[in-house]
């Protein structure tokens, strides 16, 4: 029930501003870590596979070590930064070529010393030939294996890859027996900035993997967290807290947004979480609006229940709160519902029994002829509304195969684990898909949810036209 720990691990190290996360995404092939040269901006630590090289391996990129400012979340930083250099096989310690040695770097030399690893002196910021006179001054570190690369025009890169092979460790001393873990489950945990999705996580894996702070946008990457439980495997994306466009407060936070935004697109499950003190506020009801625009399944955690929870009458206080909830987030009807408290760890456990539960609920089908008679039973007893002097007609309705349309956004391909949460789909036959209205599709799901109420999962209408006598059946296939 920990971090899987399959591959072999680097980390890279460094004071901020030096470039850590360039170098990072430089390595990896893909823009995952925000780079802006703002210090401090990296304050979680993220990884992700690089096989750029002959063998693959975990990196690790830290946040900003002694940065200055926000004591308190300067030392949670510090403390992910150390955690990372102790798991790690190989470290990267980074320095600024062009602002010369500084006496942060001599510290931080002096600590990765004591750590008795591998270390690789990456000089970053040498963008051509002419700089390199500037890697001489960290001669003094003692290091001696020593490059000079610039993250940003990708110069010594394939370099540095040949030297992180040279230092990995064996693979028969990070090889493990093959487990019995299946395939992973993305789940983004979303919400708007301070409602507790760090707090979450950290409660939800028992560890202090993400930071947690009472400064609101901590959070500014999307952070991958795998975690194991009960033979399956979960990869919880860590988002940074989503803002109105109009609010925020620099260009960083606004990469944060769209960070966010496609981490709900690339996971299989999005989990919502609110923050009962404040209540169902306006951007709580776009962010569900997100999740409902890109097919998800959901879960609405309403956290911080250890602040409101009343000494009598819990249980009717908690009925109350999810009635709310739900009248205010309408749309977002087919979502679980759970009130937590990831401070306390209060009820956080049964995410696992939910997410098994939808789960199953996907693989449920409604058999064609109970459909039809379902939705011709719901046309006769509420006829569809007249569009421009014509109505709808239904001709013929079937449940697709599960998860037969939906397409990946990001790390998490077509793969078992994504169609473990595929929405059920049906494909109604009309005689004008332009006539069905937004209303009266939501009023043929809500009887399509009393054959089964498919929890957590959204139900998704794909209307046919009418096939003209004169069309060969392949036509029909075709559309």
């Amino acid at each position: 029930m920990n971090e899987a720990r399959t591959l072999p691990n680097v980390a890279i190290i460094g004071r901020p501003n030096v470039g850590k996360s360039a170098l990072f995404n430089r390595l990896v092939g893909r823009k995952i870590a925000i780079v802006h040269d703002q210090p401090g901006i990296t304050r979680d630590r993220l990884s992700a596979t690089c096989t750029r090289g002959q063998r693959p391996f975990t990196l690790w990129d830290t946040g900003g070590i002694f940065g200055a400012g926000e004591a308190d979340l300067i030392m949670q930083v510090r403390r992910a930064a150390e955690h990372a250099l102790g798991q790690s096989d190989v470290l990267l310690f980074v320095v600024d070529g062009k602002e010369g040695l500084s006496p942060i770097d001599e510290e931080l030399a002096r600590t990765l010393r004591r750590a008795h690893k591998p270390v690789v002196l990456v000089i970053n910021k040498i963008d051509s030939g002419k700089h390199e006179a500037f890697a001489a001054e960290f001669d003094s570190l003692g290091f001696e294996h020593t490059i000079s690369v610039s993250a940003e025009h990708h110069r010594g890169i394939l370099e540095l890859l040949d030297a992180i092979e040279r230092w990995l460790p064996s693979p028969a001393k990070t090889e493990r027996r093959p487990s019995n873990i299946e395939h992973s489950t993305g789940m983004a945990i979303v919400g708007r900035p301070n409602v507790g999705k760090s707090s979450l996580i950290n409660s939800i894996v028992r560890s202090e993997r993400a930071i947690v702070s009472e400064l609101p946008g901590t959070t500014r990457d999307a952070i991958d967290i795998v975690y194991e439980r009960d033979g399956r495997q979960f990869v919880f994306i860590d988002t940074a807290g989503i803002r109105r466009r109009g609010k925020v407060s620099s260009s960083a936070e606004v990469f944060s947004v769209m960070r966010a935004e496609r981490s709900i697109r690339r996971a299989d499950l999005c989990i919502l979480v609110i923050d009962l003190t404040m209540g169902v506020t306006a951007q709580d009801k776009r962010i569900a609006g997100l999740i409902q625009k890109a097919r998800k399944p959901a879960i609405i955690f309403l956290n911080k229940w250890d602040l409101v929870k009343p000494k009598r009458g819990e249980k009717q206080s908690a009925k109350e709160l999810i009635e709310q909830t739900r009248s205010k987030i309408f749309f977002l009807g087919y979502a679980s519902v759970l009130i937590t408290s990831a401070s306390t760890g209060e009820n956080v456990d049964r995410l696992f029994a939910l997410t098994e539960k939808i789960r199953r609920a996907t693989g449920k089908r409604i058999g064609t002829g109970v459909l039809n008679r379902l939705l011709r039973r719901a046309f006769e007893a509420n006829p569809p509304p007249l569009v421009r002097g014509r109505r709808l007609k239904l001709l013929y309705a079937t449940q697709a195969d599960s998860g037969g349309f939906l397409s990946a956004d990001g790390i998490f391909p077509k793969t078992e684990a994504r169609l473990d949460f595929a929405p059920p789909e049906f494909v109604l036959f009309v005689n004008d898909p332009r006539l069905m209205t937004e209303a009266y599709q939501r009023y043929v799901e809500a009887r399509i949810r009393e054959a089964d109420p498919y929890p957590g999962l959204p139900i998704i209408l794909r209307l046919r036209p009418r096939v003209q006598s004169s069309q060969p059946a392949s036509r029909l296939r075709e559309k």
